[in-house]
């Protein structure tokens, strides 16, 4: 059986929804991204391996693979969306929609769509009779967008052992050699409610807070002088205060207040380390207030990824796309891909701009021009 057109599997992998949201009550199964994946990779000659997540029931990878033994070529990306807002969209999210020379779709970017991109290129040099030299790999992971659980499980892959790895996340097709990390986590201040007209029989928890993020802000400005690279082009570490809440009545002593946090480790700054710093920041407070302030990881902590501009993949990303390799601010999973002892980029259709936004779209003078390179660094890699 011959697979779908290009559009025909955009438009299946946009109609059948994916997201992955901590609320229960927003999050979903990516199963049936998954089956789509793995019957259109078996009519491509693919042997298939679906994995439920161990720590996320109804979450499933998907691992693809054509040729025998290690080495070759791997293209990954995540198959599930962030969740959406109904009433800021124009157009229906599970419906691929063209409209203004673009092609509307939850997912059309990141990045369902670059699974159309990755098949139709087999596809298309299979029927050009080119002949495969090296192993062919197709990774579809869960859970990106919360806990990146798909790609953590798949770092302890036993027998998983690419030579190079491709993540499609959109870049406009320009090769990603090295990201920043991404860490979030909850300040919460215990204090002692009572009654507001007599303070000194409570301990007011957004007090405390107003003093945890002074000490915050001078943390932020810490990591602005004290580390930079210059590849970024934000080139230090960042702090952002996110969301508080604490409190329930104007006349009634605060008992709680929580903080969320955001902070984005450069390459060579350790979780560790800054978990380390974090902690040291609030110290003095709880030395004053013993034990009132905690530290929580709202998730388990993305590492930076860190590749070499020197690589032979990155030279040949760069010679195909005509642009020179880049560092971003955003991050992926591409430390846990390389894990696995490959060389990996970051390269994929569609413009990071978009991500997460409302009526996310794919601009169509743009896919002739992808579909083209992603042929040829798959040709240049595995079948040449």
């Amino acid at each position: 059986m011959s697979n779908p057109t290009f559009l025909a599997m955009y438009q299946q992998l946009i109609a059948n929804p994916s997201v992955s949201a901590l609320d229960d009550s927003l999050n979903m199964s990516n199963r049936p991204v998954i089956d789509l994946l793995a019957s259109w990779c078996e009519n491509l000659g693919f042997n298939v391996e679906i994995t439920e997540l161990e720590n996320a029931p109804g979450k499933f990878n998907l691992l693809a693979k054509r040729g025998q033994g290690h080495g070759g070529l791997m293209l990954a990306g995540h198959t599930d969306t962030v969740p959406f807002d109904d009433s800021r969209w124009n157009f229906n999210p599970f419906k691929l929609e063209q409209h203004d020379n673009r092609l509307y779709g939850l997912g059309s970017i990141d990045m369902k769509g670059f699974f159309a991109f990755a098949l139709d290129a087999i596809k298309a040099l299979d029927e050009q009779g080119a002949v495969q030299t090296q192993p062919l790999l197709i990774l579809a992971t869960a859970d990106e967008e919360t806990t990146m659980a798909g790609a953590q499980q798949v770092a302890k892959h036993s027998n998983l052992k690419p030579a190079r790895c491709i993540i499609g996340e959109p870049t406009d097709m320009t090769p990603v050699y090295t990201h920043k990390g991404h860490m979030s986590s909850a300040i919460r201040v215990i204090g002692r409610s009572g009654h507001s007209s007599d303070p000194e029989r409570g301990l007011n928890a957004i007090e405390i807070m107003h003093k945890v993020i002074a000490k915050l802000l001078h943390l932020k400005e810490e990591l602005k002088n004290k580390y930079s690279l210059s590849d970024f082009a934000i080139p230090y570490p960042t702090l952002n205060l996110g969301h508080i809440h604490g409190g329930d009545n104007a006349n009634r002593i605060c008992g709680c207040c929580e903080l969320h946090i955001d902070l984005r480790p450069l390459p060579g700054l350790s979780i560790k380390e800054l978990q380390a710093l974090l902690l040291d920041a609030v110290a003095p407070l709880n030395a004053q207030y013993p034990n009132s302030v905690c530290v929580i990881d709202l998730h388990d902590p993305i590492p930076a990824f860190s590749g070499k501009t020197d690589s032979a993949l990155v030279k040949l990303a760069e010679q195909i796309s005509q642009s020179k390799a880049v560092a971003v601010n955003y991050c992926t999973e591409a430390p846990f891909i390389q894990q696995l002892g490959c060389e990996t980029i970051v390269m994929g259709p569609g413009s990071i701009e978009q991500a997460h936004q409302p009526d996310e779209y794919l601009a169509i003078e743009k896919i002739a021009p992808a579909q083209q390179q992603i042929r040829q660094l798959i040709n240049e890699l595995c079948f040449s």
